[in-house]
C-alpha cells in the first residue's frame, strides 16, 4: 500500500471526530473576512475529492495526465457550504475520501509510476510539476493527500 493511502485514511480517522467537535458557530466562523470558514474548507475538500476522484480513474485509461480544472472559489460560493448542514458535510467528506483511499490502493503500481510526459500538473497540482518534466499518477495522488492535510491544518486539525 502506498504511504499516502495510509496517510489519507489516518487523516480521515483523526479529523472526523475533531470536525464533529466543532460547534455550529465555530464551523461558520471565518478567520478573516476573505478566508473560508471550516464548513467552506470542508466543502472545498469535497469539491477536490469529486474532481480528483474522476481524474484518478480517468488517468488509468489515458496516456497523459491532462484534466479540466475548476474555479474553486466559485464552486464554494455557488454551493453555499457555509449554510450546509455541518454533519452532512462531515459524512460526505469522510466517506468520499475513504472511497478515494480504496481506489488509490487498487491502482496497479505500473500505472502509478508510469512517466507521463504530457500533463497539466503545473496548473492542477497543489505543488505543481513543471510542464517540461514528466509526471506520475503516484505523484498526483500523493499531492492530493498533502493538499487535504494542508487544509485540515488551516482549520486547526493537527494530525499525528
Amino acid at each position: 500500500m502506498p504511504e499516502y493511502v495510509a496517510e489519507l485514511r489516518h487523516a480521515v480517522e483523526q479529523a472526523t471526530p475533531v470536525l464533529r467537535g466543532l460547534s455550529e458557530e465555530r464551523s461558520r466562523l471565518r478567520p478573516q473576512p476573505d478566508k473560508w470558514c471550516p464548513r467552506e474548507v470542508i466543502g472545498h475538500l469535497i469539491d477536490s475529492a469529486s474532481n480528483n476522484h474522476q481524474r484518478f480513474v480517468r488517468a488509468q485509461f489515458q496516456d497523459d495526465l491532462v484534466f479540466s480544472g475548476y474555479e474553486q472559489d466559485a464552486w464554494v460560493s455557488l454551493q453555499r457550504y457555509r449554510d450546509a448542514p455541518w454533519e452532512d458535510l462531515i459524512v460526505l467528506w469522510s466517506s468520499f475520501n475513504l472511497h478515494i483511499a480504496r481506489l488509490m490502493d487498487f491502482v496497479p503500481i505500473d500505472e502509478r509510476v508510469r512517466l507521463r510526459p504530457r500533463h497539466n500538473l503545473d496548473e492542477l497540482a497543489w505543488k505543481p510539476v513543471p510542464r517540461d518534466e514528466p509526471a506520475t499518477l503516484d505523484y498526483f495522488m500523493s499531492d492530493y493527500v498533502a493538499h487535504l492535510k494542508h487544509h485540515l491544518a488551516q482549520i486547526g486539525i493537527r494530525l499525528d
